[in-house]
């Protein structure tokens, strides 16, 4: 259980590469002297050797001076206890000049960060761990996931991710580690990110800077929750913050994991909340010993020994929504000071912020929206998206074409902006990319330019690539004919790359869950396009439209966006997932292209928002897929998986789940009222071919009910003819039913919130090591003859030859307003 803890503190709830967390790692690379002022190298590869060296060399202290459990009294009276790491030579001479300070405020006990940091500065555990990492060759094995979260050990994660690296110490940093209130050694309840904490972080950052041994300028350090409250601090910062370095962050908490869609976090939250509650029960013995114990710290925790487990408890127990309890209610509730907590405001971020993210990360919603909310120009602003988890951010980086590793990247941006050395940081990226399907990808902005949205519609036409689905469908240019298709409630999804996300990536070392759907596709309809003849690039936000019939009065569906290979593999890019009562959008904080199509719907998730659902009736949903960055190579095709559920990653909310009473759910395609998926892309995909089907299981196909009607009373709708049987309740109120195809319009390319890099970064920028492609101009071809005209209402013959879909094509706006 200690290497457990361990694990999940190094990265917020990883599990799988434990084995090693205690004995750990991070040191490698070139040796080479230390440079106090480093100026921009000539090539991209030498720029990350350079600031490789600067880490891992030869540093101006030899050691660090540890001051335990420092009282930092907030101005409510509450003590937080700190450990303050300063720079100091052989013989514990302590420097005594004001030095840059690099705070860090975590929740997982910094008794905790301050055993792994011995361990990982143990010459001979450096040694023996990387050895064995390095050695370590699991590829085309059927857990080949798990060498992948232990490359986390040697892509800098364990010190960015604790906010504690030994080598900044040595480098003239003072550090300064700290239990949030309630949490650790520190008095108070724990006020999970909400206003109380976000000022004790105010007033650390003050009190760090008035301090004799610092010279004023911070900066912070941390990843997951500790990474959370960069940002929050970094909203109108205070004066001596100047920089921030936060790894795999979230900002909109209840859309990445307390509930996406309205599924309640059932893998990670538990996993989390047991890792907080526990290690703030921890005391300190030498206290005791010492005759100084905290008898507040005592008293504290005894009337809250198990913070947030009510919340759980209420959101996976109450009944009904008539018997919502408050705490429950509050989290329903977009006001209430819980919900405002866990929503950050990246819009208002003032100083210089470098984040990291992972695709398939808790928080991957988050990663480019924060990015291109935050305000800031490029160079103040930087984005690195790694294809990870949370367990593993930074596996993948410190190699040829790749980024540098994350310790080596927080060392020169902190030397950047804290020590003024012009060491080329500011222009580098300004966001790197994994591109899933490809490799490592330079961009000016995100989405990368020369994406345009493009209706692709649902088909119950077999594609032929599958036999293993509930339904093989396709993916195809124009509305097909009416059908239904019917998907039941399962536990496929047990074995999914979902089940690896929502387990912050413990499940992602079995390669046949993560790695590839068609087990969790056993519990899906499926819908594939034709194969690709040219490589084909997915870039930004996606948006799944469904017309939906319930034998309830709730529903709960989940998606996934899939590249299949030649050989059949099917492997997830994304993911989404919609309570259908909870389907409310809020125009204001959604997006659309000029025909209507939303690429981005705002689901407020919230009790005032609830819309009822009528058994038997189509209601329409737009389910929001998170934004992602792929390429699809000649040969493979694009996949839409369609769930029932999302089992063990999320559930409904037990008011809803009681509603869905876990029965099957339909899919209605009809021409008037079409389902489709609206993809980003640099060209149109391929229509699907209309071949015969391969076999698939059993699937109730029928005619599809009448259109959802606009109007606030649709008319009901006759029940299924076959099926499980049905109940009869409450009301449909569609929320977005799509335009008529006739009246399509010009879809809008895809273009990020803030104001492009284009205008304002050096045209030669570096790029990481061995100069990925560089994508900052348009990759889009141009609109094939007739497109962004009327569709047909009918669709092609099976025995039509291969088509495009019809491309939706606006003039690209990439270069940013002045």
């Amino acid at each position: 259980m200690r290497l457990y803890r361990v694990h999940v503190l190094a990265a917020a709830a990883a599990v799988t590469a434990v084995v090693l967390a205690a004995i750990l790692v991070v040191v490698q690379a070139v040796r080479q002297p230390v440079h106090q002022d480093t100026s921009p190298a000539v090539s991209p590869a030498e720029l990350a050797q350079q600031w490789t060296g600067t880490h891992d060399g030869p540093q101006p202290y030899s050691d660090a001076h540890i001051d335990k459990d420092v009282h930092i009294t907030m101005s409510d009276g509450v003590t937080l206890k700190a450990d303050v790491y300063r720079p100091a030579q052989a013989g514990d001479q302590v420097e005594t000049r004001p030095l840059p300070t690099i705070v860090t405020m975590t929740p997982y006990s910094k008794m905790m960060n301050s055993l792994i940091d011995s361990a990982i500065n143990n010459p001979e555990a450096q040694r023996f761990t990387m050895d064995l990492v390095r050695r370590i060759n699991l590829s085309g094995t059927p857990i080949s996931g798990f060498e992948d979260l232990l490359h986390a050990l040697d892509g800098g994660t364990v010190a960015t991710v604790l906010g504690l690296d030994s080598k900044l110490v040595r480098a003239g940093y003072t550090v300064v580690s700290v239990d949030v209130r309630g949490t650790g050694q520190s008095q108070g309840l724990w006020d999970t990110l909400g206003e109380r904490e976000q000022l004790d972080t105010r007033e650390v950052i003050e009190w760090s800077a008035a301090q004799p041994w610092s010279n004023g300028r911070v900066a912070m350090s941390g990843g997951s929750y500790s990474g959370i409250n960069q940002l929050r601090a970094a909203e109108n910062a205070p004066k001596p913050l100047q920089a921030i370095f936060p790894v795999e962050p979230g900002s909109d908490l209840m859309r990445d994991v307390v509930a996406p869609g309205g599924g309640v976090g059932v893998t990670f939250l538990p996993l989390w909340l047991t890792q907080v509650n526990r290690a703030k029960l921890m005391p300190d013995v030498k206290a005791m010993l010492n005759g100084d114990f905290d008898w507040q710290w005592l008293s504290d925790r005894l009337a809250d020994p198990a913070t947030n487990y009510d919340l759980l408890a209420q959101a996976l127990l109450t009944p009904s929504l008539q018997d919502m309890p408050p705490t429950l209610a509050a989290a329903l509730d977009e006001n209430s000071p819980f919900r405002e907590g866990i929503t950050g405001h990246p819009e208002k971020i003032t100083v210089p912020t470098f984040v990291y993210g992972g695709w398939h990360d808790i928080f991957a919603n988050s990663a480019t929206k924060l990015y291109n909310d935050i305000p800031l120009p490029p160079g103040r602003k930087q984005l690195i998206v790694g294809d990870t988890y949370h367990a593993n951010p930074g596996a993948g980086t410190g190699r040829p074409g790749a980024p540098p590793r994350l310790d080596v990247l927080q060392r020169a941006w902190f030397d950047h902006w804290l020590k003024d050395i012009d060491n080329g940081i500011a222009e580098y990226g300004p966001v790197i990319v994994w591109q899933q399907g490809g490799g490592w990808e330079v961009l000016d902005q995100f989405p990368q330019p020369g994406m345009t949205h493009r209706r692709v519609y649902l088909s119950a036409t077999p594609s032929g690539t599958t036999s293993e689905s509930v339904h093989d469908g396709s993916l195809i240019g124009q509305p097909g004919d009416k059908a239904q298709l019917t998907v039941a409630p399962g536990l496929s999804t047990v074995c999914s790359r979902d089940a690896a996300q929502g387990s912050a990536g413990i499940a992602s070392a079995f390669d046949a869950c993560a790695k590839d759907s068609r087990i969790a596709e056993h519990g899906a309809l499926t819908f594939t396009s034709a194969e690709v003849a040219e490589r084909t690039t997915v870039s930004g936000p996606i948006n799944v439209h469904l017309n939906t019939v319930h034998d309830a009065t709730d529903g709960y569906w989940s998606v996934t966006v899939n590249d299949v290979s030649p050989d059949g593999t099917s492997r997830v890019l994304s993911t989404g997932q919609l309570t259908a009562s909870l389907r409310a959008i809020d125009e204001s904080r959604s997006t659309r292209s000029p025909n209507g199509d939303l690429t981005a719907p705002f689901n407020p998730i919230t009790l005032d928002s609830v819309q009822p659902v009528t058994p038997g009736e189509p209601v329409a949903l737009d389910i929001a897929v998170i934004p992602t960055q792929a390429v699809l190579e000649p040969g493979h095709r694009l996949r839409l998986d369609v769930f029932a559920a999302n089992a063990p990653k999320a559930l409904a909310f037990r008011p809803m789940l009681n509603d869905t009473e876990l029965k099957p759910q339909h899919l209605a395609l009809d021409p008037s009222a079409p389902s489709f998926v609206n993809f980003p892309t640099d060209r149109p995909l391929p229509d699907a071919s209309g071949r015969p089907a391969a076999v698939p299981k059993s699937a109730a196909v029928q005619p599809a009910p009448a259109a959802p009607s606009s109007s606030a009373a649709p008319t009901r709708q006759a029940a299924p003819t076959s099926g499980p049987a049905q109940a009869p309740r409450s009301a449909v109120v569609p929320t977005s039913p799509a335009a008529p195809a006739s009246s399509v319009a010009p879809s809008t390319p895809a273009q990020p919130a803030t104001p492009s890099a284009q205008a304002s970064r050096p045209a030669d920028a570096p790029q990481p090591y061995e100069a990925p492609v560089r994508r900052d101009s348009p990759q889009s071809e141009p609109a094939a003859p007739g497109a962004g005209s009327p569709e047909p209402t009918q669709p092609p013959s099976p025995a039509t030859a291969t088509t495009t879909v019809p491309q939706y094509t606006s003039p690209r706006s990439a270069t940013p307003p002045s």
